[in-house]
């Protein structure tokens, strides 16, 4: 199954209600179908991990962004539960601290980029200062809006020092938003993740699609492709992700290294 219908073309237009959230092409068979399509991905993700690990020359970056409840956190559970932890990390960029405001907006971000043979998976990122900056005008217009400019050389750093960049944008429904807002109050040993502040983003529901829209056209490009995954059904979600994570790694043509001693000749008694 080709993921390429899911990414961004660069320099297309991006009708974010357009997407049908719900939809699964290419599993006619439903979840049954992708949960096996998953389970092989997710040994043949860890399999290429190690070789990545082992080689020691690549570094990959996955950007995860969602409205809130989109299922950041349960990709990564998702995609990654079988990948080894030594060659996987993930990095979670929330409310910037005052240290980070003395700074600029990407001083906080470039210590957690991915090093040899490492896997970096920002659950949010970067993005956070063209999104949420933008819709509660956090920053003047004239200040957020050369920043699509700056994550664009950024990112281009990145991929020209060796860096695979993979960013997706788990797209949900907002009736999906609040069936999921709404289990959380449902369930007691949920209430830890249920935040009442969610109910204040989620009334900026339009204003969000409008900033999520303006950086998936601004900022997709040939070396930091965006995807945009339909996420209501989290099944699909994670074979898309997945799917599209061990293509591109098995695109890169890895080899183990060889050994810089002659090992034919060893015996072990």
């Amino acid at each position: 199954m080709g993921m390429d219908i899911h990414r961004v073309v660069p320099g297309s237009a991006v009708d974010l209600r357009a997407i049908d959230t719900a939809g699964t092409a290419g599993f006619d068979g439903g979840k049954d179908e992708a949960n096996r399509t998953l389970a092989g991905l997710t040994i043949r993700l860890s399999e290429l991990q190690e070789l990545m690990y082992a080689e020691g020359k690549r570094r990959v970056l996955v950007v995860l962004q969602a409205m809130d409840t989109g299922g950041k956190d349960g990709a990564i559970r998702g995609v990654f539960g079988k990948v080894n932890p030594q060659g996987v990390k993930v990095a979670s960029f929330k409310r910037p601290t005052p240290e980070d405001l003395a700074h600029d907006y990407l001083w906080r971000i470039h210590p957690h980029v991915p090093g040899n043979g490492e896997i970096t998976i920002f659950n949010r990122s970067h993005y956070e200062d063209v999104l949420v900056v933008r819709v509660r005008a956090l920053a003047p217009e004239p200040v957020w809006s050369r920043r699509y400019d700056h994550i664009n050389a950024f990112e281009k750093l990145l991929a020209d020092e060796g860096t695979t960049i993979l960013k997706f944008y788990l797209h949900i429904s907002k009736d999906e938003q609040k069936s999921r807002l709404q289990a959380r109050l449902d369930d007691p040993n949920k209430h830890w993740k249920f935040d009442s502040g969610d109910l204040a983003e989620r009334a900026l529901w339009d204003d969000y699609i409008e900033a999520f829209r303006v950086a998936l056209e601004r900022t997709s490009t040939a070396a930091a492709p965006w995807y945009v995954v339909p996420s209501d059904r989290k099944w699909y979600r994670n074979v898309v992700i997945a799917q599209t994570i061990v293509d591109t790694l098995e695109g890169l043509h890895m080899k183990y290294p060889a050994s810089d001693e002659d090992l034919s000749a060893i015996v072990i008694e």
